[in-house]
């Protein structure tokens, strides 16, 4: 047996399916825990022929409802051969160490980003991290792209990438 289908009816019935689906997209809209940012200044400095530090000042935005506690912060670059060179972070009391004795870094101006810091909901912050590279101060200074990865305590995972 068919049932007659009117194409009014079917309208109808696929505009209620269409605003119930918008309807849920709308409400999970501030579920999806995600940093988004840039990083802003790149400073370098070499500590023998071969290795060298970078201090990395990014600003990032959390636009969930759900605040992000950072679980660890990890630091790469792309040389200019395109080969992935891991950084080591440093400290933050490393970190106020080396804005003492290497002046030519400039001073500090943002805070450490740090394991279980916590970034709250609809918030903006700017923020640093140093990393220790074995590799030469021109490598890092020659880089193809700076990544900054920062992991949340229950998993998400947030890329901030400078290109050159």
């Amino acid at each position: 047996m068919k049932i007659p289908v009117s194409p009014v009816a079917l309208g109808v019935g696929l505009g209620v399916v269409a605003i119930a689906v918008a309807g849920v997209f709308y409400m999970q809209r501030g579920a999806h825990i995600e940093l988004k940012g840039a990083v802003l200044k790149v400073r370098t400095q070499a500590m023998d022929e071969n290795s060298s530090v970078a201090v990395v000042d990014f600003r990032f935005a959390n636009p969930a409802d759900y605040p992000f506690v950072v679980r660890e912060v990890n630091v790469s670059i792309v040389d200019k051969d395109g080969k992935t060179i891991e950084g080591l972070p440093v400290s933050d009391l490393d970190a106020g160490r080396l804005f003492q004795y290497y002046p030519q870094l400039g001073q500090k101006y943002n805070d450490t980003l740090v394991m279980r810091n916590k970034i709250p909901a609809r918030q903006s912050m700017d923020r640093m991290i140093v990393a220790r590279f074995e590799a030469p101060e021109s490598v890092i200074e020659s880089r193809k792209k700076l990544k900054v990865q920062i992991v949340d305590l229950d998993g998400p995972t947030s890329e901030l990438v400078e290109s050159k």
